[in-house]
């Protein structure tokens, strides 16, 4: 789920990395293995900025329930955020992270990497050659094939 969705789903208000581990943790006690929250526009003071995002960003969590082994696998990626509108980001999103836990089976930085580095190039690509239509912010997918098949690490999981 998103930031709201996650919000709507566990009654858990989310504005830092403490409440959306609270949220994931809501959500894996009634089932899911592996929780993400694709976007999540976080308090600036609880973001832990990385290297590579200096601008305004979002925050993609994922936490795995290790089953209380060792309590939850979190993991949190900071991406910039690039304005617009786009038709088609969920789908991208949910296929990837399909594709990349199945082949990084148990690597869930390392898939979330690739999942973002992904979203963001082809949401970039995008931005840049949409106009004003519904049908021109919809995803370069063909244009992104590449990026795709060969996901540019740009953002690291911490």
């Amino acid at each position: 789920p998103n930031q709201f969705q996650v919000e709507q789903l566990t009654g858990i208000r989310v504005r830092s990395i403490c409440d959306a581990k609270k949220a994931c943790k809501a959500l894996h006690d009634i089932g899911p293995e592996l929780v993400v929250i694709t976007s999540a526009v976080l308090d600036t003071d609880d973001v832990n900025k990385s290297e590579e995002v200096k601008e305004k960003s979002i925050s993609i969590i994922a936490s795995k329930n290790c089953n209380g082994n060792s309590g939850n696998e979190v993991w949190c990626i900071n991406s910039p955020i690039l304005s617009g509108q786009f038709t088609g980001t969920g789908d991208l999103f949910a296929a990837l992270l399909l594709g990349w836990s199945t082949k990084d089976s148990g690597d869930l930085p390392s898939t979330m990497e690739k999942v973002v580095g992904t979203m963001y190039s082809v949401i970039k690509r995008t931005a840049e050659s949409s106009g004003d239509t519904v049908a021109s912010r919809e995803l370069k997918l063909v244009q992104s094939k590449e990026d795709i098949e060969r996901p540019p690490i740009l953002f690291k999981a911490r």
